[in-house]
């Protein structure tokens, strides 16, 4: 039953590095946890216009930094570094204690699971029918360079009574091969008709032995937390905030 095997979950410490990055005591790792969480809860939900790919979390004994990998830093950062600042007061406020917010863009759109699941559920959104929306994501994906793609819509689909699920792929999806670099995005579409579950897989190709996977980051002024999060590093310096 492979297939029911989450594609990052199965790879992380392999070939994939964490999305939170901390030690705690066993009191206080179930709390961290919760708070990672809301965390992220928050952020998605008051960023979702700027196409948030991933927040990464990093705590060290006396402070807390986000990172936020996002399509459309541009969004983040707001004029003159306005946006960030009050994002950084909101979720110190919503945790009760400061932290540091990083942002970063993402390199290749296209080739980022989660950023094609939310293009999809935004197209279902708009009533374009599903089977046209999951077809023209497949093919900017495989444009983009990946070796494969996988692409499940589920619910009731263009309005129909009864829910079921429709998937379509092309090229190659080696869900059972770890050093296979698959990445995995889930998203739901509010339609008029319920929700719409949406879940792509991209196969971006196979790592050698010592490899990692391509974490998607740009690295143009934003080169110390690229660094840091595609080496799984716990030194340097925080990234630089970067926007179109």
């Amino acid at each position: 039953m492979g297939q029911k095997t989450h594609p990052t979950g199965f790879r992380v410490g392999i070939i994939k590095p964490w999305l939170s990055t901390w030690y705690a005591k066993v009191k206080d790792y179930a709390g961290f946890v919760a708070e990672d969480a809301k965390i992220r809860k928050y952020i998605k939900k008051k960023l979702y216009a700027a196409g948030v790919s991933r927040i990464l979390i990093d705590r060290k004994s006396q402070s807390t930094t986000i990172t936020v990998v996002t399509a459309k830093p541009g969004i983040v950062v707001g004029r003159g570094g306005q946006g960030i600042e009050d994002l950084k007061k909101e979720v110190s406020a919503y945790l009760g204690r400061q932290i540091l917010i990083n942002v970063v863009e993402v390199a290749r759109i296209d080739t980022d699971a989660q950023l094609v699941a939310e293009a999809i559920a935004q197209q279902l959104e708009k009533r374009v029918a599903f089977r046209r929306a999951m077809k023209q994501a497949m093919q900017r994906t495989m444009r983009a360079g990946a070796q494969g793609i996988k692409v499940m819509v589920s619910g009731r689909l263009g309005g129909a009574e009864i829910a079921r699920s429709e998937w379509a792929k092309e090229g190659r999806i080696p869900l059972q091969t770890l050093r296979a670099d698959v990445d995995y995005g889930f998203t739901e579409a509010d339609t008029i008709m319920g929700k719409i579950g949406v879940k792509v897989w991209i196969f971006k190709g196979d790592l050698m032995p010592g490899e990692k996977a391509d974490q998607n980051i740009k690295t143009k002024g934003t080169k110390d937390s690229a660094d840091k999060f595609n080496k799984r590093s716990r030194r340097g310096k925080s990234a630089e905030v970067s926007s179109k």
